[in-house]
């Protein structure tokens, strides 16, 4: 099922503008992805004296890390983004470890990056193929003069 044809923008009753001029950045230089770092943990033992332990990723947090690199603006992150997203793996890591509270926090901080297509479309964040349909569907709603144009290889079956 075609969406409808978006409103001629000359046509719209309002016309609100942006809030804040748009601006156009690019990062000082190339940012590449780093991989995950490898660390320890302090423990606690049970007679009290702390030691420390390495760090283990879990493998949906490695598997999330690495879907990262297939991101679409995975070309435009900075180095800032990536510290935010190793923060974020850290989160991540700890509810698959169990600790199920820290969903909420996941879901907010993977909606700033447009991980789901609501958050896509809240960030006007659009695939080039979704686009392409739009306008050929709009060149086909465009043709459509009458009721036969649009239904002129219909045949009733009888019966």
């Amino acid at each position: 099922m075609a969406s409808p044809v978006p409103k001629d923008p000359a046509k719209r009753a309002r016309r609100n503008k942006d809030v804040a001029p748009v601006r156009y950045i690019a990062p000082a230089q190339a940012v590449v992805q780093p991989e995950l770092p490898e660390f320890e943990v302090e423990r606690a033992s049970k007679d009290g004296e702390p030691y420390m332990v390495p760090f283990s990723w879990p493998a949906a947090t490695r598997d999330w890390w690495a879907m990262l690199a297939h991101h679409p603006l995975v070309d435009e992150f900075f180095a800032a983004d990536w510290s935010y997203l190793l923060d974020t793996a850290l989160i991540h890591a700890a509810f698959w470890k169990g600790d199920l509270k820290l969903a909420g926090e996941i879901r907010l901080r993977e909606a700033k990056y447009g991980f789901t297509p609501e958050d896509r479309a809240k960030l006007r964040i659009f695939s080039a193929g979704a686009v392409e349909g739009e306008v050929k569907a709009a060149a086909a709603v465009a043709k459509v003069k009458s009721s036969r144009d649009r239904y002129g290889e219909v045949r009733r079956l009888d019966s």
